[in-house]
């Protein structure tokens, strides 16, 4: 196995376990935090496919901008569950949107079980992308 497919695989496995850190918070009523960590999930699953393709090092934090980058005409379906997530990223973890509550008052179980199945989405994409890439060469 090439070196950039191993990394692939790493950065598609932390991205799972990442996707089942959000299960768990979301099942505690830790709605931010499921939130945040979806994004986190779909995040590194999409630098998974960056590696997959011999990136060395792939840098940013949006999803949107991470599956554009990476030229794959196929991942354009994912742009708006990317884009949803992407607004995710900062609200979730600081208290520093609308009012003066905090991330955990301010998300519900709706927001968090959608973006469980949009990172689910992507997540299960990734991986199908990566085993298409490796099987390809």
């Amino acid at each position: 196995m090439r070196a950039s497919h191993h990394t692939a695989r790493r950065w598609l496995d932390t991205a799972r376990e990442d996707l089942e850190c959000a299960r768990f918070a979301a099942d505690i009523s830790f709605h931010a935090h499921a939130c945040f960590n979806a994004h986190q999930a779909a995040e590194k699953a999409i630098k998974a496919i960056h590696y997959a393709k011999g990136a060395r090092m792939v840098l940013g934090r949006s999803i949107r901008q991470l599956i554009e980058s990476v030229h794959i005409p196929s991942l354009a379906s994912l742009l708006p569950a990317a884009r949803q997530l992407d607004l995710y990223y900062v609200p979730s973890r600081y208290p520093v949107g609308p009012g003066d509550g905090t991330p955990h008052e301010a998300f519900s179980s709706d927001q968090s079980s959608g973006a469980l199945g949009l990172a689910d989405e992507i997540v299960a994409t990734a991986a199908r992308t990566i085993d298409e890439l490796v099987t390809d060469e």
